[in-house]
């Protein structure tokens, strides 16, 4: 596949995303592409000594609705994706890392977004409350593999970061024995 970008040009920058126009050209077929360009993120799947996931129950305006996450967020300018795990771990769930392994990365929706997710293992133990953003109504939840895994099966489960992370978590455990 031949590609060639004939035209981009920048038409909005907010705090956390972009928006590009393309006109780019494909195998010969000239075509227009919206870009949401965004600095990535981190979510990492916290597993603590008592085999409980740390997740967080929080509104996402976006689709309207509560949802079950791992806890996650968007790299600051300059940092690190595994700063950026520890830093929304303690953050939204006050648990510290004690270990923490890549996993992978995923793109969440590459047809639109440049987005890309780095997903971390931890080894979490709780050291504190959590201290959100301002604008993050956060609650902790605890649960298990199994738990998690029927709240996904039955649609509960609606984050495809969350979703992900549940599957390379339990791949790389079950090859140590765990999960």
């Amino acid at each position: 596949m031949r590609v060639r970008v004939l035209e981009s040009r920048s038409i909005y920058k907010g705090r956390t995303v972009g928006l590009r126009v393309e006109r780019i050209e494909v195998d010969g077929r000239e075509v227009v592409r919206e870009i949401v360009e965004h600095r990535g993120a981190a979510v990492v799947v916290p597993v603590r000594d008592d085999g409980k996931l740390v997740l967080v129950r929080q509104y996402r305006r976006a689709v309207d609705e509560v949802l079950l996450e791992f806890p996650a967020g968007t790299l600051e300018p300059g940092e690190d994706p595994e700063g950026c795990a520890r830093r929304e771990l303690m953050e939204e769930t006050g648990h510290e890392a004690l270990e923490l392994e890549r996993l992978g990365t995923i793109y969440p929706a590459p047809g639109y977004t440049s987005e890309v997710i780095h997903v971390f293992l931890a080894r979490a133990r709780p050291v504190g409350r959590g201290t959100p953003e301002a604008d993050e109504q956060i609650e902790v939840v605890l649960m298990g593999f199994d738990e998690l895994l029927e709240k996904v099966i039955s649609g509960e489960v609606k984050d495809a970061k969350t979703i992900a992370g549940a599957f390379l978590a339990q791949v790389r455990l079950r090859g140590r024995g765990g999960a």
